[in-house]
């Protein structure tokens, strides 16, 4: 069983694979944004770095999907790589921090790796509005986000919302993070986990 956490910025992706997997007793397979070579370059300087920071991301989510599928294993796995590709570099392009060549080098090879890989049995959407993401944003401490622009983050969410609104892959639930606040309420991640077991399961607790 592969369930998968998707979700802009500051959203509680982290959070909610944890506690999930917690319950669940599954595998949570968290992002390494941290440990991609790019991140602190990216957000001091975005248009200089921002194909390598998608390439780098594309190869290890790519190497996390192969090794979910090889080793057979339940798991709860934070972020997809259908974000990078069908998000994150559009929203790049669009706003001027990708170059039209390295964009279309990456949505190429984007489009091969997509072939490659299985998608997960359900997606969870946190959605959240701005005031909301960037209150989890302060509140977490990363110094390398102190540089995360404002209009990058909203132009993020809108292309979330209709990402998740066209997303046809598999099954799909969404979290309105702002009415079910998960981590510091046991309520409300009940009501979540009800949801996943009504999506994976047709049960309700």
């Amino acid at each position: 069983m592969h369930i998968a956490i998707a979700g802009n910025i500051g959203a509680g992706k982290t959070t909610l694979t944890y506690l999930l997997s917690k319950y669940f007793g599954f595998e949570a397979r968290y992002a390494d944004n941290e440990q991609n070579p790019y991140l602190l370059d990216f957000y001091s300087e975005m248009p200089r770095w921002a194909f390598n920071l998608q390439i780098s991301f594309l190869h290890s989510r790519l190497r996390e999907m192969l090794d979910i599928r090889k080793e057979m294993k339940n798991v709860i796995q934070d972020r997809t790589l259908y974000e990078d590709g069908q998000i994150f570099a559009p929203n790049l392009h669009a706003m001027g921090l990708m170059t039209t060549r390295d964009y279309e080098t990456y949505k190429q090879l984007f489009e091969v790796v997509a072939e490659l890989i299985e998608p997960p049995d359900l997606l969870i959407y946190l959605r959240g509005d701005i005031p909301t993401l960037v209150d989890q944003i302060q509140s977490r401490g990363r110094n390398y986000e102190d540089n995360l622009r404002l209009d990058y983050l909203k132009k993020l969410n809108v292309r979330y919302d209709e990402w998740y609104a066209n997303y046809q892959f598999g099954k799909k639930v969404e979290i309105m993070i702002k009415e079910l606040n998960f981590r510091d309420n046991p309520e409300d991640l009940g009501v979540i986990i009800n949801k996943v077991k009504a999506e994976l399961y047709g049960l309700f607790s």
